[in-house]
């Protein structure tokens, strides 16, 4: 469980990478956000070439034991299992974009309830069949929280190795955003009615009941720490983003966050590696209510906002055509000088 993130804090790779930014034949910051991208991208590369090669994003799927209640979600615990067989066979809005935009996209189960046959292109992490129903009992152990830490790692560690330097989480987990909205509300301090939303689809009724049930939750469990806190509340999909993100941080690789849920395990990891949000490039802000004050809670400035709320991965991925254009305007746009084009007068 040890994660040796370095903060990004070399003072002459910066100057230089600002030099080279300012430099471009433009106006001083005309290039707006893209040229905080391309700071950020040098910085987390440690070059004044960076790349954007062979981007990922790996969706977690996992059940939540909540939701066989179906108190908490308008849709039931099967749909996970469902919508894992429509990533399999290409046709969530997660597959769309990746083949769009040329998106490695991985599927693995973390924890779905259900047995998927072997033979069919699904990473196999499975923790157990969904977690345990936090209205009872804390959602899994230590050990299974620690284990989905690691696995998350591993994974992103194989695909370090395979030559990903840029990469994205999703999730699939019906009742999962329940569970982000009480790691929300532990980590930030932020009132339970401020974390919940719609969901998958609840009324102003069905969200009043999603409310009233966290807060019996929330009154029930006494978590002592971090990792006590996502073992409590936390999916195994979650917890496995959680290690997924701290293991890309140290790898010091450009790493895309998504919605609500993923934002929601960048709060636990953070918590752990406080320098992990150096190597996080926020993707877009979800219409689920509570991100923007999660977002605000990070200090972070997402690239976009196009009120999507859907999950997967999919803001991540409608992300990654912005980092391509800001590590390629770095590379290849003329200088003033090279370019014989005359500076502002001073």
């Amino acid at each position: 469980m040890e994660f040796n993130i370095k903060p990004l804090s070399d003072s002459d790779l910066q100057e230089k990478l600002r030099h080279k930014i300012d430099t471009k034949t433009k106006p001083l910051g005309a290039l707006g956000t893209l040229e905080a991208l391309a700071f950020q991208i040098g910085n987390i590369q440690n070059t004044l070439e960076p790349a954007i090669s062979n981007p990922t994003i790996i969706v977690f799927a996992g059940d939540h034991g909540i939701a066989k209640e179906g108190m908490v979600n308008p849709y039931p615990q099967e749909v996970t299992t469902q919508m894992v067989y429509n990533f399999i066979q290409g046709g969530a809005a997660i597959n769309i974009f990746s083949n769009t935009h040329g998106i490695d996209l991985k599927i693995v189960d973390a924890g779905v309830n259900h047995s998927f046959e072997n033979k069919l292109p699904l990473i196999d992490a499975k923790i157990d069949f969904g977690t345990k129903n936090y209205r009872i009992e804390p959602a899994m152990t230590e050990d299974q929280c620690l284990s989905a830490i690691e696995k998350g790692a591993k994974l992103v560690a194989t695909a370090h190795a395979n030559g990903v330097n840029t990469i994205g989480f999703g999730e699939m987990g019906i009742g999962n955003t329940s569970s982000a909205a009480l790691l929300m509300t532990y980590f930030t301090n932020t009132p339970i009615e401020d974390c919940v939303g719609a969901g998958t689809g609840l009324n102003d009724k069905g969200i009043g009941n999603k409310i009233k049930i966290l807060t019996e939750v929330l009154n029930k469990h006494c978590p002592k720490n971090t990792i006590d806190a996502l073992a409590t509340y936390g999916g195994f999909e979650t917890a496995m983003i959680v290690g997924g993100i701290l293991k890309a941080a140290e790898l010091e690789m450009v790493i895309l966050i998504d919605g609500f849920i993923v934002t929601s395990a960048l709060l636990v990891a953070k918590k752990i590696a406080p320098s992990v949000t150096d190597y996080c490039i926020f993707a877009h802000t979800s219409n689920e209510k509570g991100h923007t004050k999660m977002l605000a809670h990070l200090n972070a400035s997402p690239l976009l906002h196009l009120n999507m709320r859907l999950g997967e991965g999919t803001g991540a991925a409608i992300a990654v055509p912005l980092l391509r254009a800001s590590v390629d305007f770095l590379n290849h746009m003329a200088s003033f000088k090279s370019a014989g084009v005359s500076t502002k007068n001073e």
